[in-house]
């Protein structure tokens, strides 16, 4: 088997990425390391095949963090709010690989090294992708390939465009901002996805089994039950000005036990620390002999957690010139499933809840290496019929510096403010009353963040 570094990778011609500034074996492999406004990869002529070609690719993320936090909820007696100092959160790190194996296929293995959710080493997963059927016969079904794409895989479904410029662990260079939306996206599952391209649009069904960790036991709390997704989308180069693009995602999952997490599956962790965390939470971490950052990975996140659940995204993307703007409009909704004696069971009536995001920038220098940018965030909705409707908000103002194509550094200001529904305290059965005892109630954090990023 004939490998080569990345570094050593032969060039080739026949390429070309939106902003690309190498046509090279490596930028064909990792085609989102070397080229901003990248989603789903460019389906483009394969390069030539002479021999297995590996390139070794990573990530390093490093935050300091300046928030602080407050809440009106009125917290049991002897709980209080972690007091948060100034301080580098946990230095993050992926280890990414990618195999050029035959003509128009290639393997993407993606390992997290150190997350704030899993700080040892922990396999993410990989796809396998297939542009070409040569390896069958040369030629073989060339017709239809152009336009087709398969791709295999335990990885993060093709939802939703947000998941392309979210932060994954460490690699977050192509994500503008420090942190993900607030109802992040992002799941991680065995799935096959069929693609078509043909001169401006794409279109994507998908199948996955709903499961993030595996088995092929049944019980009455691990049932397999299939997702079904697609994507339809346009994306076009206007003129060297202005790029369009939209697309729409709808996901469907089924089942009592599977499905329930595809706001909820991320094994990183968010980028805000211990925001909203009381003693009380230290302490049960304390109780289990475990790492308090492990046990409380998503603050500043929400995850509606419904299973049986519709949801579907839409995305604009608009970039004139040095402007850009991305967009999110998204709802969930389904049944959040109450466990009765050990067993999965239907509430009365289902809940939705509807996200809206939009982050505008302007990017500037002779090779837009610098931006300035805000974002604003919003996500509300219930439970079920007889939960109070809730709301949380978010706005940020970013800006960054790539100082290389590989190398970005950020700052920002965060505001994140949970609104006063007692739909963020608990509920009493026994006197069918809400109690504002948590703190989320009122909930709010806000501060400055910093980060460095290195992505290859």
């Amino acid at each position: 088997m004939l490998m080569k570094a990345s570094m050593l990778a032969v060039l080739f011609s026949g390429i070309s990425f939106t902003n690309a500034q190498e046509n090279s074996m490596r930028a064909y492999l990792a085609p989102e390391k070397y080229s901003r406004g990248i989603f789903e990869d460019p389906k483009v002529d394969a390069p030539e095949y002479d021999g297995v070609k590996v390139s070794v690719g990573g990530d390093f993320a490093l935050q300091f963090q300046g928030l602080k936090h407050s809440t009106e909820g009125t917290l049991p007696a002897g709980v209080t709010l972690i007091p948060l100092g100034k301080d580098v959160n946990l230095p993050e790190a992926n280890l990414d690989l990618n195999a050029y194996l035959s003509t128009g296929v290639k393997m993407h293995l993606r390992t997290y090294l150190s997350a704030r959710h899993h700080n040892e080493a922990w396999v993410k997963g990989g796809y396998i992708q297939i542009d070409n059927l040569d390896f069958i016969s040369k030629g073989f079904m060339s017709n239809i390939m152009k336009y087709a794409r398969v791709r295999v895989g335990m990885d993060d479904l093709n939802y939703g465009d947000a998941h392309f410029r979210r932060s994954d662990g460490a690699y977050t260079i192509n994500n503008p901002f420090v942190e993900n939306n607030i109802m992040d996206s992002f799941t991680t599952q065995p799935y096959a996805e069929f693609y078509g391209f043909y001169q401006n649009f794409i279109g994507m069904v998908g199948a996955s089994n709903g499961k993030m960790n595996q088995t092929v036991v049944n019980t009455a709390t691990s049932n397999i039950n299939p997702s079904i997704y697609a994507k339809i989308g346009f994306d076009k180069q206007i003129d060297s000005d202005l790029r369009l693009r939209l697309t729409g995602s709808v996901i469907k999952t089924s089942g009592l036990t599977t499905n329930g997490q595809l706001f909820g599956d991320d094994r990183t962790g968010s980028r805000y620390y211990y925001v909203l965390l009381t003693s009380a939470d230290q302490a049960a971490s304390a109780a289990k002999n475990s790492s308090f950052g492990t046990d409380n990975p998503s603050t500043g996140r929400f995850n509606p957690g419904f299973k049986d659940m519709t949801a579907f995204q839409i995305n604009p993307f608009i970039k004139y010139r040095g402007f850009e703007f991305f967009g999110t409009i998204e709802r969930a909704s389904g049944n959040k499933v109450l466990t009765v004696a050990g067993v999965p069971t239907k509430r009365d009536s289902d809940g939705a809840y509807n996200q809206f995001a939009g982050d505008l920038l302007y990017r500037f220098g002779s090779k837009e290496q610098f931006y300035i940018g805000g974002k604003y965030n919003t996500v509300s909705g219930k439970d079920f019929d007889a939960m109070p409707t809730r709301k949380v908000d978010r706005w940020n103002i970013d800006a960054g510096w790539f100082l290389t194509k590989n190398i970005l550094a950020k700052a920002e200001y965060v505001n994140q403010k949970y609104d006063n529904s007692l739909g963020w305290g608990t509920y009493t059965a026994s006197t069918n009353t809400w109690n504002p005892n948590t703190a989320l109630y009122g909930g709010n954090f806000k501060g400055f963040m910093l980060e460095a990023t290195i992505g290859f």
